[in-house]
């Protein structure tokens, strides 16, 4: 499936299309510690532009995939989906062969608990989102999976937290000026910074790792805390958890 999804970029750059890696196996791409990002994957996440989603459609179309109309009626052409019977399993190390492969695509947005826009920031690696809006990705679930907690450690293990857009680096800055604009934005990933933090050391991680970790963490915290908070962002923390804060999921696969 990791291969698959480079294949996929690859052909969609060909073709003058942007189509970029989301969630776990994004997270593979960047990870140098592979005992600690091993783990099994159900389906591929991709962004891609909504301008340019019929033409994804027939993309996928020459790998075998179909369109699962439903999802993108569903969510009003804010996602596609695309399904072919499973081609990867049954090798040694592949995984468990599914009933399905799926690629579930975000168009130009990243929408689960919260809202991530993403159209204008696909350019910063080759074949996966930013490592700040992955990151991003993770830290914005309401209920955190060890999954999820094992991908955030992985990420913050492996990258500098900085203040800036670049290759291999989490922009803290950015990231900080999001959770600024969007309390309860701010109030999940500040949760889940605090059960990162106490959850390092529960991986079988060197001393080293753990530090770097906790290191990423205190910056991204100083981060959030320290960026000047906007006026919507002050008036929706007066009303704090007493309303939902975030968009309900049945499902964060």
């Amino acid at each position: 499936m990791f291969d698959e999804g480079r294949r996929l970029v690859d052909a969609a750059r060909s073709a003058g299309l942007t189509l970029r890696l989301l969630g776990g196996l994004a997270v593979r791409e960047h990870c140098r510690t592979a005992e600690l990002c091993e783990r099994d994957y159900s389906d591929l996440d991709m962004v891609a532009l909504a301008r340019q989603a019929r033409r994804l459609v027939t993309l996928f179309a020459g790998f075998g995939y179909v369109e699962n109309y439903e999802v993108s009626t569903a969510t009003a052409n804010a996602e596609l989906q695309f399904v072919r019977p499973c081609v990867h399993g049954g090798g040694p190390g592949a995984g468990a062969a599914h009933a399905d492969d799926h690629v579930d695509v975000f168009l130009d947005t990243f929408r689960m608990d919260h809202r991530i826009a993403l159209a204008r920031r696909l350019e910063i690696e080759p074949y996966t989102v930013s490592l700040s809006d992955l990151l991003l990705s993770k830290l914005q679930i309401f209920r955190l999976e060890e999954k999820d907690l094992r991908d955030i450690i992985t990420l913050l293990g492996d990258a500098e937290v900085g203040e800036e857009d670049a290759p291999g680096l989490i922009n803290g800055r950015y990231i900080g000026q999001l959770c600024a604009d969007d309390w309860g934005l701010f109030y999940d990933v500040a949760t889940n910074l605090t059960h990162v933090d106490e959850g390092a050391a529960t991986f079988d991680l060197s001393d080293v790792q753990i530090a770097r970790v906790r290191s990423g963490v205190v910056r991204l915290i100083a981060a959030i805390d320290g960026a000047p908070k906007s006026v919507r962002w002050r008036l929706r923390a007066r009303v704090g958890t007493r309303k939902t804060w975030h968009n309900p999921i049945d499902d964060q696969e």
